[in-house]
């Protein structure tokens, strides 16, 4: 099925993503047809874990943050790991991207504790969305309104809560870009 021909996505990640979160969605939206491309803060391969804590593979990046040109980009994927969401957070080259993805409207997905990008990034106030749980406070305080689902959809925003849930993120990803 390529019914993504011609749509390029981007990734961005950095060190401890987790990576059924990263892997999964890049290799259905590939399958599908889509070119996607791996943004970190460094050209080094992204070390990944699975469950927070236990190093897994490393994830080979195409370039920086510096290198990704958001307006050239059909959609944008931000994955969770708490110490991948942590770091990126405060990175304001990723705080950038997001920002110009929102205003250009193009899909923006994030998932699991990737929503730490939004809250940081000046994104949520007025958006309902989904994280993993623990960012409910961090989601509120900044003026959104947080559900526990598999999947929230709210215009361009697409977010979902954890691994589990990456049926219906990717789903609902595929959906926004067709």
């Amino acid at each position: 099925m390529t019914h993504l021909t011609g749509k390029t996505v981007a990734i961005i990640a950095t060190d401890f993503v987790e990576e059924p979160e990263l892997v999964e969605p890049r290799d259905a939206l590939r399958e599908a047809g889509a070119t996607v491309k791996i943004y970190s803060s460094s050209t080094d391969p992204i070390q990944a874990v699975q469950g927070d804590t236990d190093p897994s593979g490393t994830i080979d990046v195409d370039g920086t943050f510096d290198d990704l040109d958001a307006g050239a980009i059909h959609a944008l994927v931000v994955p969770g790991g708490t110490v991948n969401a942590d770091r990126i957070r405060v990175d304001h080259r990723a705080q950038d991207i997001v920002r110009r993805v929102m205003e250009d409207r193009r899909p923006l997905a994030a998932i699991c504790h990737g929503p730490w990008l939004l809250v940081s990034a000046g994104l949520v106030r007025g958006r309902s969305l989904t994280s993993y749980h623990s960012l409910a406070d961090d989601v509120r305080n900044a003026g959104g309104t947080w559900t526990d689902e598999e999947v929230v959809v709210d215009g361009n925003l697409i977010t979902s809560r954890d691994p589990d849930d990456l049926p219906a993120f990717i789903k609902a990803l595929e959906d926004a870009l067709t």
